[in-house]
């Protein structure tokens, strides 16, 4: 097959938002009740995040808009107070942004030339003199779960187990070994690969995090980061392997990488157990009876719409053709490309923009069955498994999934995520595994605990590219609840259903 050049999506919205931590490590927060923004916070939350909003952009500075996750933007009134709202005039409420050196952030209001910054509690505009008060420290808020991207090599980070390296040599993300936690710890950050080792300052990975595991990190609006040691050690691909590691002379900003939200790969399976691949460039079969890079699939799912798109690793999408044949030529923006999904005992059915149900033909290619004489049965239904996600770490609208020292049921309010592994029992059902090996049990409340010693049943079923619902074994779906107790107690879908993975 010829090689055709991987383009990675655009940003999207969310990989453009940040919390903002005050010199005395408290996050800037939008107040929902009291029309103002303080800085006491401890964790980030949704209230803490903000999206970054560039009008212009240079080497070091950057005019902004500050937008809260409720629509609302940082406003600098004329006494120097803070609220948010709508801007009345073209610069109410842009700063200049000073990238520092140290990481850190100063914004600057356009219009008074005062510093944003706080007394440990309250916000406010009021000295145009620089201080330590007016420092910054940005952390980028997408999921934990990210690859790693290089704009000048054109391929993603990629741990390599064997020789206890990580390179950047993947032209396309689909290996579990691309995706990475970042774990946020004492103002430094740690990279965790898919099989729990941490890459440290001399290059290799090692078991535990420590202090030669924790680098600093300036971040850029537009998910550029990059990594160091504190020390003038910059981490970016070196020598003819790219081996990522850190060196005191990156060239052309060798250094910026970008940071991006993990993306959902797939496997899709017949009834006959053969998992779907493209052979011979673009025709589409179910005749693999093992997983090979060319049966995988990202998944990319608006959430808001019940339709899905497919990508193939040869870049294209699955598309419906002429004579019912379905091919993988497709281009992002062809109605040809969004299929309507439909659950069924955790197998997914897929039906044309034609209305059409996709289905395995006797020769064993894919093909849209005429929809006039045909509903879907066990030929249109595909069994579905994650092909990159050996563990979820879920977060939901009050924080990640995880165990706390002062509670013996799982909580959802965790800043940082406990890693859920996944054993697959069969299509759509997995076993939850906790980290020391025992299984998740469910109490008659339906509540949680991660030291059941038998296997139970949990059905996923994913609701967009990064989004999932999971069926609990006594017939509710999981959901966050405000006061932090992870529960399973929903029969209807509703928003505290819906984890990002």
């Amino acid at each position: 097959m010829d090689e055709v050049e991987w383009m990675p999506r655009q940003h999207k919205a969310k990989d453009l938002r940040v919390g903002l931590i005050s010199w005395a490590g408290s996050y800037l927060t939008f107040e929902t009740y009291k029309n103002t923004v303080t800085a006491t916070a401890k964790g980030l939350g949704r209230r803490q995040t903000w999206e970054i909003l560039v009008s212009s952009k240079h080497d070091t500075q950057a005019v902004v808009r500050l937008r809260s996750l409720q629509g609302f933007y940082l406003l600098c009134e004329a006494d120097g107070s803070l609220c948010y709202g709508r801007p009345r005039t073209s610069h109410h409420g842009c700063f200049l942004i000073h990238f520092h050196r140290s990481g850190k952030w100063t914004l600057q209001c356009i219009i008074s030339g005062r510093y944003l910054e706080s007394d440990g509690e309250d916000v406010f505009c009021t000295s145009r003199t620089l201080s330590a008060y007016h420092m910054w420290t940005p952390r980028p808020a997408l999921h934990v779960h990210v690859i790693l991207y290089s704009p000048l090599n054109r391929c993603y980070a990629r741990a390599d187990p064997t020789m206890g390296r990580v390179w950047v040599d993947a032209p396309v993300p689909c290996l579990k070994e691309c995706g990475f936690l970042l774990h946020f710890q004492d103002g430094c950050y740690h990279l965790e690969t898919s099989a729990h080792t941490f890459l440290s300052h001399l290059d290799g990975l090692v078991s535990q995090p420590s202090t030669q595991t924790a680098f600093h990190m300036q971040v850029r609006p537009g998910g550029f980061v990059a990594l160091s040691d504190g020390e003038g050690g910059m981490l970016y691909p070196q020598g003819t392997r790219l081996l990522l590691s850190l060196g005191s002379d990156p060239h052309e900003g060798e250094e910026w990488l970008i940071l991006q939200h993990c993306p959902t790969w797939v496997s899709l399976r017949s009834k006959t157990q053969k998992f779907l691949s493209v052979v011979y460039d673009v025709e589409v079969c179910a005749a693999s009876g093992h997983v090979t890079p060319m049966s995988l699939f990202q998944f990319e799912c608006d959430n808001k719409s019940p339709t899905l798109q497919l990508r193939s690793a040869n870049g294209c999408y699955l598309a419906q053709r002429r004579h019912r044949t379905v091919m993988a030529d497709g281009h992002q923006l062809e109605a040809e490309t969004f299929f309507r999904m439909h659950w069924h005992c955790g197998r997914i059915i897929l039906q044309s923009p034609s209305g059409c149900f996709l289905g395995i033909a006797a020769n064993g290619l894919l093909v849209a069955n005429n929809f006039f004489l045909f509903l879907p049965g066990p030929n249109e239904e595909f069994g579905i498994q994650l092909a990159n996600r050996p563990f979820l770490a879920l977060r939901g609208r009050y924080g990640y999934v995880g165990t706390s020292s002062q509670h013996d049921l799982l909580q959802c309010n965790m800043d940082q995520p406990d890693c859920i592994y996944l054993l697959p029992c069969r299509q759509g059902i997995y076993h939850f595994q906790a980290q020391g090996g025992s299984f998740w049990s469910i109490t008659p409340f339906g509540s949680f605990r991660p030291w059941g010693k038998f296997a139970l049943n949990f059905s996923i079923e994913l609701q967009g590219s990064n989004l999932l619902t999971v069926l609990a074994p006594n017939g509710f779906y999981m959901r966050s609840d405000r006061s932090g107790t992870l529960l399973a107690d929903s029969r209807d879908i509703t928003k505290e259903c819906i984890w990002e993975f």
